[in-house]
């Protein structure tokens, strides 16, 4: 019997609750990441063909009847305007067909995402040689020699998000997981966003000037940091304000779970499997790496949609935790709810 009420004592059915949904989450990681990972292959990827003009329809023709429609062709003009497409990011590469030669001219753009252009010139040299021709790739958005594989903006968006959520948790764990009226919510989005330009800056400074391996403007990054770690912190104290401590868990599901490996980061969005390839570009994982990358690589272009998708988090964070903030600091039976529990007269 004693064992039974120290059973009670330390397990709570609320601890009990909890654990499950930590026993969730693990569970979720695991079929997020590796479903996500585990088979990498490329699906309608935007790719541009250069050619004369009956030529051109026919290579992309056979282009797109290629097993498992890995590519998605259109033809273009010329060279000029697939170096334009692939700097703006419409297209990931192109192929130029020269019809007085039997070597062709493969473009990438690493920048991108290597796995992405290495699994293109493997790809193309492979239906080439099915052609009795070759393929010279030419990368026209290289990765920085210090960027490993592309990952350096993935790894720096992960730690911004990391960032974000832990100090949203660490102000609501110190306090209350819910702020007990608009003054109170105020100054933890406040301190949330002088964490964040901090935190930009200081992310920004390493990758940059400290390790280099990342090129690209430091005010750019350093404003993309501040952005992604205040949406990530905004929407945490959001869901903590919706449901208290649980709201942590809902974070890591939205920006660990599904964001990380849906961002683009080890493997580009055309590699992934179509329920991560389709969220990924919607969370702050996914927006970051992708404006990141622009950054450093293709001179900030195709920035405004992802930015606009931050802005959009962090707005509906302020708004919703000043909202539930307001609604509990009302007047309860001639008293103030300052906690989240309701007091009435005594």
């Amino acid at each position: 019997m004693r064992f039974a009420d120290e059973m009670k004592s330390a397990v709570t059915p609320r601890a009990a609750l909890l654990v499950l949904g930590v026993l969730a989450l693990q569970l979720l990681f695991i079929a997020s990441y590796v479903g996500a990972l585990h088979d990498p292959r490329p699906k309608d990827v935007a790719f541009g063909v250069v050619a004369p003009k009956e030529a051109a329809q026919q290579t992309a023709d056979r282009l797109e009847k290629l097993p498992g429609e890995p590519l998605d062709p259109r033809v273009l003009a010329d060279e000029a305007e697939a170096r334009h497409q692939i700097a703006r990011r419409d297209i990931d590469g192109a192929l130029l067909v020269d019809p007085r030669g039997t070597t062709d001219t493969l473009l990438v753009a690493s920048g991108g995402g290597t796995a992405l252009s290495r699994t293109l010139t493997s790809l193309l040299t492979e239906v080439d040689a099915a052609e009795k021709r070759t393929v010279k790739t030419v990368d026209v958005a290289a990765a920085s020699d210090q960027d490993f594989n592309g990952l350096s903006s993935f790894y720096l968006i992960v730690g911004w998000c990391v960032g974000g959520y832990l100090c949203a948790s660490i102000l609501a764990i110190s306090a209350g997981s819910r702020a007990a009226n608009v003054p109170r919510a105020t100054i933890r989005l406040a301190t949330m966003a002088l964490y964040s330009i901090i935190g930009g800056l200081g992310g920004a400074v390493i990758i940059g000037p400290i390790l280099g391996a990342l090129p690209g403007s430091i005010m750019g990054l350093w404003g993309l940091g501040a952005l992604v770690v205040f949406g990530v912190g905004a929407i945490t104290l959001a869901l903590q304000a919706l449901t208290g401590v649980m709201g942590i868990g809902l974070a890591v599901l939205i920006i660990v779970i599904g964001g990380n490996p849906s961002a683009g980061g080890a493997f580009p969005l055309p590699m992934l499997p179509p329920f991560w390839k389709a969220i990924g570009p919607w969370l702050p994982p996914g927006a970051g790496t992708w404006v990141a990358r622009s950054i450093a690589y293709f001179e900030g272009n195709a920035i405004t949609g992802p930015l606009l998708i931050l802005a959009a988090w962090a707005l509906v964070g302020v708004v919703v935790t000043l909202a539930l903030s307001a609604r509990r600091g009302r007047p309860v039976n001639g008293s103030i709810d300052l906690s989240g529990t309701h007091y009435g007269r005594t």
